[in-house]
């Protein structure tokens, strides 16, 4: 399939409301599927955990309850899939779904986010690595790593703290990997803070596109997402020709809505060998690879 030059996203910066209903969640997000594509972007970002905001409408038993929210939420996966195909259908747009629990038959918890298409194909990317909390709460980090073939070219995800693993995303941009889809849910600013940061290392090492989309604002009926800080932002490589800076377009911090770009992917395949830098081409100059020795010689200098 002939990737195409060029897309426009929309990512979200996406409040977790206490919704009353399930029909409430449903009427909510169907008003953000419709606002998102009426930017005319082709890709919709959601943030990491917006599924938990189903926790809400099933009672403050569960929502106040982590146990309950994590198997409560899950149950609901494939009807919450299957609604945000039915969008993507509607809308004729891909959608990041906001990822959430999946349990598999062993009852083990994972972290999970799935890609749907227009044409109802689903694609789904396990968290590998857990934060100390997500450990706490007792979902599971692990599983493939997967590359996404798409009308809109092939996409990556890297959910939250995966993203600041270079060589999980690396893995990703060998195999074809040109968009690199970062949903994230932080409390603190300075958690966002570190997401963004390696969304735009992994950005420049790979010379990709990379897209982050934050959930925002309190969340108070939830211990599990109490309190969350972000602002969603999509980032190149800060190279003459592409942008200075490296920032597309980038939201203010803990405001809802959509922030939207659109992504040169043409020029950023020029980049891996006219541009400025070639870091996608010298990876393997790196220590520990291509030969050169990954043990580092230790020099004393205090005597």
């Amino acid at each position: 399939m002939t990737a195409p030059d060029s897309l426009k996203v929309a990512t979200a910066q996406y409040p977790l409301d206490p919704v009353a209903t399930l029909k409430d969640w449903q009427d909510k997000v169907s008003r953000w599927v419709s606002e998102g594509a009426g930017s005319g972007a082709k890709l919709l970002v959601f943030p990491e955990y917006a599924a938990l905001e189903q926790a809400a409408a099933l009672g403050k038993e569960v929502a106040l309850d982590l146990k309950a929210t994590l198997k409560g939420v899950a149950e609901l996966a494939g009807e919450r899939v299957a609604f945000h195909a039915d969008l993507a259908r509607m809308h004729d747009v891909h959608i990041l779904v906001g990822s959430g629990p999946v349990v598999r038959d062993d009852g083990r918890y994972f972290n999970a986010a799935q890609l749907v298409t227009p044409k109802g194909q689903v694609g789904e990317q396990t968290k590998v690595i857990m934060t100390p909390f997500e450990r706490e709460w007792g979902i599971e980090g692990g599983g493939q790593l997967r590359l996404f073939e798409t009308e809109l070219g092939r996409i990556g995800i890297a959910i939250c703290y995966d993203s600041e693993f270079p060589v999980q995303v690396r893995t990703l941009a060998a195999a074809g990997a040109e968009l690199l889809l970062v949903p994230s849910c932080t409390e603190f600013a300075s958690g966002y803070h570190r997401v963004r940061t390696g969304a735009r290392a992994r950005a420049l090492e790979n010379q990709i596109a990379c897209v982050t989309s934050p959930t925002v604002g309190e969340a108070t009926w939830s211990p599990a997402i109490d309190y969350n800080s972000g602002a969603a932002g999509v980032f190149v490589p800060s190279e003459q020709g592409v942008s200075d800076d490296g920032v597309l377009a980038e939201g203010t911090l803990n405001e809802r809505g959509w922030v939207s770009a659109n992504i040169d992917f043409a020029a950023l395949r020029a980049l891996r060998f006219g541009g400025e830098m070639r870091n996608y081409l010298d990876w393997d100059e790196q220590s520990g690879t291509n030969g050169i020795s990954a043990m580092a010689e230790v020099i004393d200098l205090t005597g």
